[in-house]
């Protein structure tokens, strides 16, 4: 890590190093004294505000629609020629089919909650009722709900590097596995709205947004409108979190932005939970067959994979990020020479899908650790032991699939876990208990942020910074960066986001990036400020490739025979974000990771019935996490710095996510002999596997014996386990 040199001047103390220090947050004596200003505390004078004519079918066409009251109504043909479809965006390699998410309801609805028209009235009360008068004439069309069932594929992407087959062709065993991760809600505290103003005298929109960053909604609604990014003004107020689903421009905050252009006034829009709950789009929804291939001594050869992902009724920008980004980390934190994956994004008549914390990282991660776990158990080595003999250990290290790890110590990660979960495995009549461990490897940085740094006179420093907090902390680890390197106290320095007019352009905030990216761009404009003439201004962009945070995490279950009740008794969490710049900051973010990963495991799902209808559109239905429920949790940290930022950071915001899944359902899987069950694993779901009798394996002979070389046969062994998942095939060769 660098350190902040001696600034000071002759007879002055030096300042108190800064980067390391557990300070608590500074923005929360702001937050919590209700002197923030969210988007729904912003009231322009004038303002009109809107209500959204939402879909109740899952699938149908849009045969008309009718204004029954006597406020302004929207449709898709009114805005027409003012805007367009959001944008897609694809990673490298990726296809996509030209399905764009509308703003409004063209000819058709593809899931329940789709908006269909925008009512405008003076009172958000006025153009809710007016709402309820407007009447669509629909054809009702039959919906699609499960991926596998759908004919219609949406996104494409596959890559193998490696003799994939000839690794499968020589390998001792072969272990194969079928894992989901459902769909869930991220349900952030604050829902998401709009407010746009168009001045026509300075040719100028601006528009106010619950999001995560304000340069991204810029361009995704310069998209929408056709429109120079240099007439668009955005700004982001406080915002109550996001966990990646405001990470680009909602359809309604298009509309919002239409309508303002065709009238002279602000318009509003404040989205209610029911709203969020149905429209704003979803997590998750993974579901992959997975190939293990490995040698007699448990030397992983290569892995294949095929994810299907829900990806739901249309492409939103960001739906095709998650799926690419769990494929691409396929190989998790070991050795693998060859892979072979393939995503294929189905179309379902549900609301899109897009980033929810982790974004991809939680259903590698899972996916990876749970076939790697069933191959321990297969071939009767120790599940801790099988990872030590493949972890990484040198860097940096590339995969086959193209993603070039930094840093990491994956071993001393995986130690610590276990010295401090404290494993345990016991039964009696009424509990089984048992362990589970997880690891992870996520990616992060990569492409730009930039910063802006201005010294007054009297020693005062304000900064600019391209990254928007919502909820990390970026006031007060941005300013500990700054004051280190500046040698001032922390109270001199003065961070500004969130306005597009005032700060400069940068990503985005997502994917534990801003400390490595942003943070990063503030010491490069800290230098550029010190190498000036005039030591006042300061200005810099930087750039930089991926970066891999990684981590452990250990589980230890209880699992109540009578009731199929699961206890997480305790977790450890042992994560390696590189450089540390808050401890205390960091450990927050690892423990509401971890609450949100064990919420997935517990209760969180997003339930469609066979109409399409989501089943769990509130809170009475959908469960979070709450403090109640929490196990202990035991953290660490692994310090292993990058060399590819000057901080040696690499991003700690979703750790907890990405280990927990993985961690607990191996340890369901344990302590129930190897049953693959998938989340939320639920009292009947568990209690159904418990009272289902364990059959015995089966064994039988496969045309794969007919493909190996003379002098070898192959004995393939099904093992039909409680939910009958798993599939091993052994090759033994003659000594």
């Amino acid at each position: 890590m660098e350190q902040g040199g001696d600034r000071s001047g002759p007879g002055q103390a030096r300042p108190l190093a800064q980067v390391g220090r557990p300070l608590p947050r500074r923005e929360d004596a702001r937050i919590l004294s209700g002197a923030s200003r969210f988007l729904d505390d912003i009231d322009p004078e004038g303002t009109l505000h809107v209500a959204f004519v939402r879909s109740p079918h899952a699938h149908a066409k849009v045969l008309g629609i009718r204004a029954l009251g006597d406020e302004l109504v929207l449709t898709a043909g009114d805005i027409a020629g003012h805007a367009r479809a959001l944008p897609i965006q694809l990673p490298e390699g990726a296809w996509a089919a030209d399905e764009p998410h509308p703003l409004l309801a063209v000819d058709e609805v593809r899931y329940v909650g789709q908006p269909v028209a925008a009512v405008l009235a003076e009172s958000r009360a006025l153009a809710e009722d007016a709402a309820e008068l407007v009447e669509v004439e629909y054809e009702p069309l039959e919906p699609v709900v499960d991926p596998y069932a759908s004919t219609q594929e949406l996104l494409r992407w596959e890559r193998a590097a490696g003799d994939v087959e000839g690794a499968f062709e020589a390998a001792d065993a072969v272990v194969r596995g079928h894992y989901s991760m459902p769909r869930v809600v991220a349900a952030p505290m604050e829902t998401r709205g709009a407010i746009a103003f168009n001045d026509r005298d300075e040719g100028l929109l601006t528009l106010w947004c619950s999001a995560q960053d304000t340069h991204r909604q810029l361009r995704n609604l310069a998209h929408v409108l056709e429109r120079a990014p240099e007439s668009i003004r955005v700004v982001v107020p406080d915002v109550g979190g996001a966990f990646g689903s405001k990470g680009v421009l909602a359809a309604e905050a298009g509309v919002v932005a239409a309508a303002a252009l065709l009238q002279a006034r602000p318009v509003k829009w404040a989205e209610d939970r029911l709203e969020n709950f149905m429209a704003s789009y979803q997590g998750r929804g993974m579901h992959a067959d997975v190939e293990l291939a490995l040698s007699r001594e448990g030397r992983m050869l290569a892995i294949r994979a095929r994810i299907v992902a829900d990806v739901g009724g249309y492409l939103m920008p960001t739906t095709a990020m998650p799926p690419h980004t769990a494929a691409m980390l396929m190989c998790g934190v070991y050795r693998i020479a060859a892979a072979g994956i393939a995503v294929s994004g189905r179309r379902t008549n549900k609301v899109p899908t897009g980033p929810y914390r982790g974004a991809g990282r939680p259903e590698a991660a899972y996916f990876v650790e749970r076939i790697v776990d069933d191959a321990a158990r297969e071939l009767g080595i120790d599940p801790v032991e099988l990872r030590r003999r493949n972890l990484v250990r040198d860097f940096p290290h590339e995969t086959p699939l193209g993603w070039i790890y930094d840093s990491g110590d994956y071993g001393g990660c995986l130690d610590r876990a276990l010295e401090l979960v404290r494993p345990e495995r016991s039964e009696d009549d009424e509990r089984i208990v048992a362990t589970g461990v997880g690891m992870y490897v996520e990616r992060s940085g990569g492409q730009f942020e930039s910063a802006e740094v201005e010294r007054a006179a009297d020693g005062t420093v304000t900064i600019r910074s391209s990254s928007s907090p919502h909820g990390q902390g970026h006031a007060t680890t941005f300013a500990q960066i700054a004051a280190e390197r500046l040698g001032v106290d922390l109270s001199a320095v003065t961070m500004e986001f969130g306005d597009s007019a005032l700060v400069p352009a940068g990503t985005g905030t997502f994917a534990s990036r801003s400390v490595a990216m942003a943070g990063s761009a503030i010491v490069r404009a800290i230098e550029d400020l010190e190498a000036s003439a005039d030591g006042r201004h300061g200005s810099a962009r930087f750039e930089s490739p991926l970066v891999f945070a990684s981590g452990a995490y250990a589980a230890v279950v209880e699992i109540e025979r009578a009731t199929g009740r699961l206890r997480v008794r305790r977790i450890a969490a042992v994560d390696d974000p590189g450089t540390i710049i808050n401890p205390l900051l960091a450990e927050g973010q690892v423990l509401g990771g971890t609450a949100q990963g064990l919420g997935e495991c517990q209760f969180e799902e997003a339930v469609y019935d066979e109409e399409g209808q989501f089943t769990g559109a509130s809170f009475l239905d959908y469960s979070l996490m709450t403090a109640a429920e929490m196990p202990p949790v035991a953290t660490a940290f692994v310090e292993s710095p990058s060399p590819l930022n000057p901080l040696g950071a690499k991003g700690i915001g979703e750790g907890g996510a990405i280990g927990t899944p993985a961690a607990v359902g191996n340890a369901i899987a344990a302590a129930l002999g190897g049953a693959s069950l998938d989340p939320p694993w639920s009292e009947d779901k568990l209690w159904r596997a418990l009272q289902a009798p364990a059959p015995a394996a089966v064994p039988r002979f496969d045309v794969v014996t007919a493909a190996r070389p003379a002098g070898e046969r192959a004995l393939i062994v099904l093992g039909a386990l409680a939910a009958g998942a798993l599939a091993v095939v052994l090759v033994r060769r003659r000594r």
